[in-house]
């Protein structure tokens, strides 16, 4: 299990606990370089054998380099509300925008602006619970690892090209009401991606294991078996 940007283990709390009968859930470090291709591969020496791969947002995007180093070693993957392109000069514009405020020492001002924005369903922004989770994610991750993951994210290649050969049986999850990685993009990635499975949840934005964790469970459950 791969976390998003500004996110810890927290995010797949539900899924920890909720899927230990069917697998082993492991939560690895999104933040060991500030290079993705080292990221992949620092996971990939951290584990023995074959694997299957959950990666929401950056989590996601590390998966598929992942897959370019080792994909003989990937038996599953699991893609959730990420993005497979390069990123857009608007997304980049609005990366750097968040590096210059953290320098700058508005940090927490971007966790709790842009979360409650951008990456909830509008219902879900207004839960002092999971707000406190998100905000408490983001500052365990702290200004550093957020540069190198945002460093990681901007270089990072377009992954279209490879999404044919993705032989592995694949599910692909996202919230319908996800604005930072669209359903579009996810319908894009399951017509290209052989074997794939797609899933859109109602009443859920970016960040789907929080926000509607027991239908999370119920899809992954349903598609394991």
């Amino acid at each position: 299990m791969i976390p998003g940007t500004l996110c810890d283990a927290s995010l797949f709390k539900h899924q920890v606990s909720g899927l230990a009968d069917i697998a082993n859930p492991q939560v690895v470090s999104n933040s060991s370089s500030d290079d993705l291709g080292e990221v992949a591969a620092n996971i990939l020496q951290e584990i023995n054998g074959n694997f299957s791969i959950m990666g929401l947002s950056y989590g996601g995007i590390i998966a598929f380099e992942m897959w370019r180093q080792a994909r003989q070693r990937i038996n599953k993957l699991i893609l959730m509300n990420t993005n497979h392109k390069k990123p857009s000069e608007t997304t980049r514009a609005n990366q750097q925008r968040f590096l210059g405020m953290s320098a700058l020492g508005e940090f927490r001002e971007i966790t709790t602006d842009f979360l409650k924005d951008a990456m909830l369903y509008a219902e879900h922004a207004e839960d002092a619970a999971l707000r406190k989770t998100i905000l408490q994610m983001a500052l365990n991750t702290g200004h550093d690892n957020f540069f190198k993951q945002i460093k990681a994210q901007l270089n990072r290649p377009d992954s279209t090209p490879d999404l044919p050969n993705i032989k592995c049986p694949t599910l692909i999850i996202t919230g319908k009401q996800d604005k930072v990685c669209t359903p579009k993009i996810h319908q894009e990635m399951a017509q290209l991606i052989p074997n794939s499975t797609i899933k859109l949840i109602e009443k859920c934005g970016h960040l789907s294991t929080l926000e509607q964790p027991k239908e999370v469970n119920r899809i992954i459950r349903e598609w394991w078996a």
